[in-house]
Formats: structure tokens, C-alpha cells, sequence
């Protein structure tokens, strides 16, 4: 009889498809072992509640959405610095409450997002040069890019008309995966499109993929991250920040553990493993 248990492995042996050690971009990993999260540079907020419930170790950073709020009534959001890169890997593990609802509408929640060095680092992540969404909504991952503070660039936007003020572009799974209460490991990279700077104009060679429990669910090889206004720009800025639109319909909570952002693809904190009961 074969019983299912768990491989924990190390961060260090966690990055998918490495070779060698030498290999290794980490820019920083959070297992939410402690409620310092500034002893560890995150910044624009200072407190982690924390829960028993982990994938490893003890602990997992706990938000949760009193009825009709649009933020957490515990947990604040927070931002980390990171190495300037035109491409970025994230992966964290996530579980939502079995009692779990959402907007019901096209969008939202927000949960985590990454920005660039044409923008400040206090810059709030809704109208920037460019944002990314790493999101689940209506239980299917989302990955989705907005830059609103480009419509009077020279160029203009690159994601999409302004609709209410606002504009993105999304790019969805086909599944609905969060809905059953379990935690979930979640990757998502983004690499930013090339430049024509001879003919002035992007090349739309711009890539995003997402994974969910090891699985690809959403992939793109022709997106257009930026224009020709924009050659310099890297990403720079990781932020968890759990927005809930119009307010959560009810008391709930979510959990995030095992986060990390690199230049290479991390691999999951854990891994299935099949064997033999004794």
C-alpha cells in the first residue's frame, strides 16, 4: 500500500531545472516565521500576523477580510526591493478559507503585484508607468499588467484603452483552481519585451507564465510590456498587498507562506511524494 507524504526541501534545492549552486538568482525568500517584517526589508508596513497552519516550518502570514471590507483587518501590506531585472520568477504558496467567496465580478481581488524603476518606491501600484497582478479571481489564476500613468507618454499606453480611467490586460487560466480550501503552490514569471529603438517600436517578444501546483496554466510569448519611452525600464519592486473590491462579502481569510522572487525559476517548497508505508 502506497501512502502520500511530504518532501520538504531546502530553498537551495528548490530552484527548478539548476544545475549548480553557482546557478542561484534568489533576490529574497519569506517563510513567515516571525512578525518582524521589517527586520527583513520589507517596508510600507510593519505587521504580520501569523498562523500555525504553514506549509513549512510554523508559520504562514494570515490576512483576513472582515465583512465588507476592502482591506485586512490584521496583517498590513508590504512592499521589498529587488534587484533591477528584466525578468522576475515568483512563487508562493496560497490557501483561502473554505468558506471563500468572490467579487463576482471580472476582477479583483488583488494580492500581489510587481513594479519597475520608473516608478518611486512608494508609488501606489493602481496607476503606474507599469504594474503587474499575480491574483486569483473567480477561482482561476490571473496574471495581468496595467500602465495608466503612460497615457500622456509619447508613445501612450501599452496595455490596453483606458475603460472608467482605467486600463489592463489579462491573461487567464482556463480552470478554476482555488476553490477546495488546500494550500496551493503558485509560480508566475514575466520577462520584458525587447526594443526596435531603430524604427522606434517594441518587439512583441515579451513573455508571462503561470503554474499552479507544478501545472502551466497560463503562458504568453508576444506581449508588449513597454514602449520605446521606456529602455531602461526593470523591474524592481515586489508588492503583497490583498485588496478585496467593493468589500469581502463576508468574513474570510486567506494565507500565504513560502514566498520567494528570483531571476530563475524557485521550484515549489514541497513536493508529493509517493512511498511505501512501513
Amino acid at each position: 500500500m502506497l501512502v502520500h507524504t511530504v518532501l520538504l526541501t531546502s530553498l537551495g534545492l528548490a530552484w527548478a531545472g539548476q544545475t549548480s549552486p553557482a546557478d542561484r538568482a534568489l533576490f529574497f525568500a519569506e517563510g513567515f516565521e516571525d512578525a518582524k517584517p521589517a527586520s527583513r526589508r520589507w517596508y510600507d508596513g510593519s505587521r504580520f500576523v501569523l498562523s500555525d497552519d504553514a506549509v513549512v516550518g510554523k508559520h504562514a502570514v494570515q490576512y483576513h477580510f472582515p465583512k465588507g471590507k476592502l482591506i485586512p483587518s490584521d496583517s498590513s501590506g508590504v512592499r521589498h526591493s529587488i534587484e533591477p531585472s528584466e525578468v522576475v520568477y515568483l512563487r508562493f504558496h496560497l490557501k483561502l478559507s473554505p468558506n471563500w467567496s468572490w467579487t463576482n465580478k471580472p476582477y479583483g481581488p488583488h494580492l500581489l503585484h510587481f513594479m519597475t524603476t520608473e516608478n518611486d518606491k512608494y508609488r501606489g501600484p493602481a496607476a503606474s508607468h507599469l504594474t503587474l497582478y499575480i491574483e486569483p479571481v473567480n477561482g482561476k489564476l490571473r496574471l495581468a499588467t496595467q500602465d495608466i500613468q503612460n497615457r500622456d507618454a509619447p508613445h501612450g499606453l501599452t496595455q490596453g484603452p483606458l475603460k472608467g480611467g482605467y486600463n489592463g490586460r489579462f491573461f487567464d487560466g482556463q480552470d478554476v483552481l482555488f476553490d477546495d480550501g488546500k494550500w496551493h503552490c503558485v509560480e508566475a514569471m514575466f520577462k520584458l519585451n525587447s526594443l526596435d529603438t531603430t524604427r522606434d517600436e517594441p518587439n512583441h517578444d515579451g513573455e508571462l507564465r503561470g503554474w499552479v501546483d507544478g501545472k502551466l496554466v497560463v503562458e504568453r510569448t508576444d506581449v508588449v510590456f513597454r514602449s520605446t519611452d521606456f529602455p531602461k525600464m526593470k523591474f524592481n519592486q515586489f508588492l503583497m498587498t490583498p485588496y478585496f473590491h467593493h468589500g469581502a462579502p463576508h468574513d474570510q481569510t486567506l494565507w500565504i507562506d513560502e514566498l520567494a522572487v528570483g531571476a530563475k525559476r524557485i521550484g515549489a517548497a514541497i513536493q508529493p511524494v509517493d512511498s511505501p508505508s512501513p
